[in-house]
């Protein structure tokens, strides 16, 4: 009997440090550390949603399904943690103790929370009573100071998401992101939308490598997603680098870089085999016909290139091949709305959602008038540029071959 309860006891004290270890890994330490627990209880959950949300071929009625399992994560995941702490100092008084093992249950659930149901009835009882109240308390606390964290980071997310939607429409797609700019006159805004995606790619690095569950949870707008924002922006950033050198802006390469570094920690977190060092000409999931058919999309709107779609591709090529594949994964693993360029999805679902552009309503002469506008200010700046800059504009020009990121 002394050995049953010295088990009791070894076991009791694995359960509660490995519980409290899962807890400072999960919500103290501000980097990615794993946790086997929180990796069992989320895979559990994840599979749940999705197994449910992916016999459902409406879009809208899967991401409502999809919505509720990062809350429920959470709420979960409290409870196991609580639960395993009770099962641990549950075995510690049965094991340090003389009396019934039902008698340690019930010290052990009221101890937890401070309820004070059952009374300890020996010092040592006593202490470890102490200690779990103080463990139950801590971890309640933590879960209620790391929601705020965690909205705070999602709030920052999604601020810069939603302002993307009168850029490109829902969901996002990078040559409606070019079309929508050049429609209105704007695409000096450009230079300023890879700045701020840039930055938005460090944060995104930083807060969501060191939280995961921040990957699950899914924007207000069940239409848009952030993988698919990342993409879209990305997207058009190195379309417009392949069919404009000379006058695409120069923050479009540091933005595609950091994209790449944020795409590259976001995979390893979760998994995946991320491409070290792919080439330039290795093969993409995205085909000629499809960029073709985006090209033509930009095209339409008056788009002034540089190149024709057969010349930019290899270059487009270039570009994509570092980050398409960990986007593709990023997009399947949280079930992103399935928006052009953004890979397959599994289960059952309708065929891609492609942005509406909503009509442009104006007097036929003040179109005329913009349009003439438009063009004098889009030849002049293109004049300024190439004056100023002729060695960077050169500088810029590209192999079909050669890599680029």
């Amino acid at each position: 009997m002394i050995a049953v309860r010295v088990l009791s006891v070894l076991v009791g004290l694995f359960l509660t440090i490995g519980t409290l270890g899962s807890v400072i890994r999960t919500v103290i330490v501000p980097r990615a550390v794993s946790s086997r627990l929180s990796a069992v209880v989320a895979s559990a959950v994840q599979g749940a949603t999705v197994f449910a949300a992916r016999t459902r071929s409406d879009y809208l009625t899967r991401d409502a399904i999809l919505a509720q399992g990062a809350p429920l994560f959470l709420v979960l995941r409290l409870v196991v943690w609580i639960g395993l702490l009770v099962a641990g100092f549950c075995l510690l008084f049965w094991g340090t103790g003389t009396g019934e093992f039902a008698q340690a249950i019930r010290l052990s659930a009221s101890s937890i929370l401070p309820l004070g149901v059952a009374r300890a009835d020996s010092g040592v009882e006593t202490a470890i009573a102490f200690l779990e109240s103080a463990s139950g308390v801590i971890v309640v606390a933590l879960q209620i100071s790391y929601l705020p964290t965690l909205y705070g980071s999602f709030n920052r997310r999604e601020t810069l998401v939603t302002l993307l939607d009168s850029s490109s429409g829902s969901p996002p797609w990078g040559p409606e992101i070019l079309a929508r700019h050049w429609l209105i006159d704007n695409l000096d805004h450009l230079a300023e939308l890879y700045r701020s995606w840039e930055e938005w790619s460090a944060d995104i690095a930083e807060s969501h490598t060191s939280y995961t569950t921040l990957l699950y949870f899914r924007s207000p707008e069940p239409r848009t997603s952030w993988t698919i924002a990342l993409l879209a922006c990305m997207d058009a950033a190195a379309m417009q680098l392949s069919l404009n050198p000379l006058t695409a802006p120069s923050s479009a390469r540091p933005f595609l870089r950091m994209g790449v570094v944020c795409l590259r920690s976001l995979s390893r977190v979760t998994g995946f085999a991320v491409p070290t060092d792919p080439r330039p000409d290795d093969p993409i999931e995205l085909t000629y016909e499809e960029f073709q058919f985006g090209v033509q999309r930009v095209l339409t709107v008056g788009w002034e290139a540089e190149r024709s779609a057969e010349e930019a591709w290899p270059h487009f090529l270039g570009w994509r091949v570092n980050y398409e594949s960990m986007a593709y994964h990023l997009a399947a693993l949280v079930d992103a709305p399935p928006g052009p360029w953004s890979g397959a999805r599994k289960g059952r679902l309708e065929s891609s959602l492609v942005p509406v552009r909503p009509p442009h309503r104006a007097p036929t002469e003040e179109i005329e008038n913009l349009l003439q506008v438009s063009q004098q200010r889009r030849a002049h700046r293109a004049a300024t540029k190439r004056a100023k800059t002729p060695a960077t504009a050169a500088s810029r020009r590209r192999a079909p071959g050669k890599k680029e990121t």
